[in-house]
C-alpha cells in the first residue's frame, strides 16, 4: 500500500548529523546566545534541537551532548547503562549565564544508550532521577529510561505534504477516523499483544481508504506511562510510545498514510501531565513545570498537574512540542485536548478553591495568552495544517484569528450538537417530538465556529454505551437509529468524526484492552451498517453541496424545521455557486411517511441518491424508485415540490439531475 523508505540510519553517529565546529572543552554548547534570549522570553519554538540528548563530535571524539534545564539544582548528573547508573560518573556542568541549564559532553555514547538525570536540588538535598523532558524515544512502561536516538528517516510523503493544503482546507471534505492504536487490532496468538506501528500501516490504510474517510486522529501516541490514561496523562512531549515500536516506526506509519492519500491528527495534550516521579512533576525539587499552589496546578479531576503557562521557559517547552510533532512527524493537525480545563481558574472546582485572576474573574489569563501564541506560531509555519480544540464551553471565537480577538484554533468539536442530538436519539420515538428543539437549536449557532461533529471516545465508556447500544428498540430499530443518525450528521454543516467500531455497530463498550469486534463485521447487520458508512463517506467527500459551506449561513437552508408531529426535517445543503444543493430528508420515527410534500428551489428530476432503508444497508426497502419528478407546486417558499415515500427512521438525499 505504501512504498518503504530507504534504512533510517542505524549506527551511532548519522552522517549528516550534526556536527558543530569550533567547540571548546569547557563550553561545549549547541545553544547559542540568542537560543537562551529567546528561550527565557517564551519564544522558543524549537528547542528540541538544542536540549536534550544530541549526537556530537568534540574534536574527533563521538559521543553524546546531555542538556537539561534544572535551574534549582545543586548537582545534576547523566547516569545511564554506559556508567552503571553510577551518578558520580557524568557531572553536568551548569552555563554560566543563569539559564538554569546543565551540559555536559559523554564519549562513546550513542544511538540505543539508556539514561536518566540525577538531579540533587538545592533545597533539603532533595534527590530523583528524571526522564529526558526532551528525549525522542523511551523504555517501553512501567521502565522510565530515556534512550539516546536520532530521528533519521526518508520520507516518501513529498508530493502529499506540497498538496496538502487542499485536504486539510476549511473548505474540503474531512471524515475522520478517530482511533486508539492499541486496541484497534490485537494479535490473540500472541498474549493479546498490540499491533506495531509498522504492522499497523498496510491494514489501518486499505481500512480507511476502503471506507472513505480523509483522515485518521490517533488518541495520544506521545509516550504515558499509564496505558489505562489511553495516552492523556503524557510523560514523552517529543517522544511516541515505544509500546508500538521506536521513532522510525510511527514515521513508517504517517509516511504510508500520506501516500494513500490519508491525513493525520494527532491528539496532544499542553493541559495537563501526570505526578509520575520520573516525569516534569516537581522536577529539580521545586514546581518547575507546574504551578506550586495546588489551586493554580492540580487538576482535582485527573489527579494531575497543570502547566505554569504564565512561565516563560514552559511555553518555550510546549510551543516547541507541538511543532515537533509538525516538524518531525508531518502530522497534518493537532487536536488539543481540554481546552476548557485550560480557560477557566474554577474549571471543575468549587467555590474558594481556586485563585480568581488579577481582575477579579475566573479566567486564566495566561493560558489564554499561551494558547494564542501557540496557534500563531503553528499556523505561521504550517498554514496548511490546522489546530482543533476540544472545548465544551461557550467561550466565544475559539476559531477565529487571534488578530480579530479569537484564540486562534482553526476547527473545534461541536460538544453541544453532540449532547443535544444523543439525547434526542436516546428518547423513545413516541416521545421525541417533546424534544424536537434538541435538533434544531444546533442551527442557532452552527456558523459562530468551524465546527467538527464529533462521536468520539468519550461517548462509548464509562457506562454510556457503545452508539449501537444508545439506540431504543428493537435491534432492528437500534440500526435503522444508527443509520438515520449517521446520515443526518454527513448532511448537518461541520467536518465529521466517529471513534472507530462505530462504523461497524460494536455492541460493547470500547475496552482499551481488547481489539474491536471485527467479526461483527461478517454478520449481516453490521455488515450493512459498514456499508452505509462508506457509501455515506463517498458522497459526502465527492459532493461538494455538503462541505463547501460548512461554515456559512449560504451553505445551509431550512427547507421545514418545524414538523416535530411527525418527527420530519427536511434542509437544503448548497455548495458555491454552480454547485447543485443537495436535498436532506429525515425520519426520526418507526412510521413511514407517503405522499410528504417537500418544497424545492427548481424544477426537474430529483435524484434519490441515497437511502438509508435501501436493502443493501438492512432496512425495509421503502423508497421513491430513484427518484422524482418536481410538481410547480409552490410549498414552503419555493416554486416546486416534491411528494415523496419517506421509510421509516431513514434519511433521504435527492440532488438534482441536470
Amino acid at each position: 500500500m505504501c512504498r518503504a523508505p530507504g534504512d533510517f540510519v542505524m549506527d551511532h553517529f548519522p552522517a549528516n548529523g550534526p556536527q558543530p565546529a569550533g567547540a571548546v572543552k569547557h563550553g561545549l554548547s549547541r545553544l547559542t546566545e540568542d537560543d537562551i534570549y529567546l528561550f527565557r522570553e517564551g519564544s522558543h519554538v524549537r528547542l528540541y534541537e538544542k536540549l536534550g540528548a544530541h549526537f556530537y563530535l568534540d574534536n574527533g571524539i563521538a559521543g553524546t551532548l546531555f542538556s537539561v534545564w534544572a535551574p534549582n539544582a545543586q548537582r545534576v548528573s547523566v547516569i545511564g547503562d554506559f556508567n552503571g547508573w553510577n551518578e558520580s560518573s557524568h557531572p553536568l556542568a551548569p552555563r554560566w549565564d543563569s539559564s538554569g541549564i546543565w551540559e555536559g559532553f559523554v564519549p562513546g555514547v550513542g544511538q540505543g544508550a539508556l539514561y536518566k538525570y540525577c538531579i540533587v536540588s538545592k533545597f533539603n538535598d532533595y534527590r530523583t532521577e528524571k526522564r529526558d523532558p526532551f528525549a525522542f524515544y523511551s523504555e517501553i512502561p512501567p521502565r522510565t529510561a530515556s534512550i539516546v536516538w536520532g530521528l533519521d528517516y526518508q520520507w516518501q510523503d513529498g508530493g502529499w505534504m506540497k498538496a496538502r493544503e487542499r485536504a486539510n482546507a476549511l473548505k474540503a471534505p474531512i471524515a475522520v477516523y478517530e482511533m486508539h492504536l492499541g486496541s484497534w487490532r490485537r494479535v490473540p496468538q500472541e498474549n493479546n499483544r498490540f499491533f506495531s506501528y509498522r504492522e499497523t500501516a498496510e491494514l489501518l490504510v486499505r481500512y480507511l481508504k476502503d471506507m472513505n474517510f480523509t483522515h485518521v486522529e490517533f488518541l495520544p501516541l506521545m509516550e504515558h506511562p499509564f496505558y489505562g490514561s489511553w495516552g492523556y496523562q503524557t510523560v514523552g512531549y517529543f517522544a511516541p510510545t515505544s509500546r508500538y515500536g521506536p521513532p522510525q516506526d510511527l514515521m513508517f506509519l504517517i509516511d504510508c498514510l500520506h501516500q494513500n492519500g490519508l491525513g493525520v491528527i494527532l491528539d496532544w495534550v499542553p493541559s495537563h501531565f501526570p505526578s509520575d516521579g520520573h516525569g516534569l512533576a516537581f522536577f529539580d525539587g521545586t514546581n518547575l513545570f507546574e504551578h506550586a499552589d495546588p489551586r493554580q496546578g492540580f487538576h482535582p479531576d485527573w489527579k494531575s498537574f497543570i502547566f505554569n503557562y504564565g512561565r516563560n521557559e514552559t511555553r518555550s517547552f510546549l510551543i516547541s512540542s507541538a511543532l515537533f510533532w509538525l516538524d518531525r512527524y508531518h502530522a497534518d493537525m493537532l487536536r488539543v485536548d481540554a481546552v476548557a480545563s485550560m480557560l477557566y481558574l474554577d474549571y471543575s472546582r468549587p467555590e474558594g478553591a481556586w485563585i480568581p485572576n488579577q481582575y477579579g474573574g475566573k479566567e486564566n489569563i495566561e493560558a489564554i495568552d499561551f494558547i494564542k501564541r501557540l496557534n500563531v506560531e503553528v499556523y505561521k509555519h504550517y498554514p496548511d495544517t490546522q489546530v482543533i480544540a476540544e472545548e465544551s464551553t461557550a467561550w466565544p471565537m475559539v476559531s477565529r484569528p487571534v488578530w480579530v480577538g479569537g484564540l486562534g484554533f482553526g476547527l473545534k468539536w461541536n460538544m453541544g450538537w453532540m449532547h443535544d442530538t444523543l439525547l434526542y436519539f436516546s428518547k423513545d420515538p413516541l416521545f421525541r417530538k417533546y424534544h424536537h428543539h434538541q435538533l434544531t437549536f444546533s442551527m442557532m449557532y452552527a456558523f459562530s465556529e468551524n465546527f467538527i461533529l464529533a462521536f468520539s471516545h468519550d461517548e462509548v465508556v464509562h457506562g454510556k454505551r457503545s452508539m449501537l447500544e444508545k439506540m431504543p428498540g428493537d435491534d432492528w430499530q437500534k440500526f435503522a437509529h444508527l443509520r438515520v443518525l449517521y446520515g443526518y450528521m454527513t448532511g448537518h454543516p461541520g467536518k465529521k468524526l466517529l471513534f472507530m467500531g462505530g462504523e461497524f455497530g460494536q455492541r460493547k463498550e470500547w475496552n482499551h484492552e481488547e481489539a474491536l469486534d471485527w467479526a461483527l463485521c461478517e454478520v449481516a447487520p453490521h455488515q450493512q451498517l459498514q456499508r452505509w458508512v462508506k457509501e455515506l463517506n463517498y458522497f459526502y467527500k465527492t459532493e461538494p453541496a455538503l462541505f463547501h459551506n460548512d461554515f456559512s449561513p449560504a451553505g445551509f437552508e431550512w427547507v421545514n424545521c418545524l414538523d416535530w408531529e411527525r418527527g420530519v426535517i427536511s434542509f437544503l445543503r448548497k455548495g458555491d455557486e454552480g454547485t447543485e444543493p443537495v436535498l436532506v430528508v429525515c425520519n426520526f420515527t418507526p412510521v413511514p411517511r407517503d405522499n410528504y410534500k417537500v418544497g424545492i428551489p427548481m424544477g426537474g428530476f430529483w435524484r434519490e441518491v441515497l437511502n438509508s432503508d435501501a436493502q443493501e444497508y438492512g432496512g425495509s426497502g421503502h423508497g421513491n424508485l430513484g427518484g422524482q419528478e418536481a410538481a410547480p407546486v409552490p410549498l414552503q417558499g419555493k416554486y416546486f415540490s416534491l411528494s415523496l415515500v419517506i421509510p421509516p427512521l431513514a434519511v433521504l438525499f435527492f440532488k438534482r439531475s441536470v
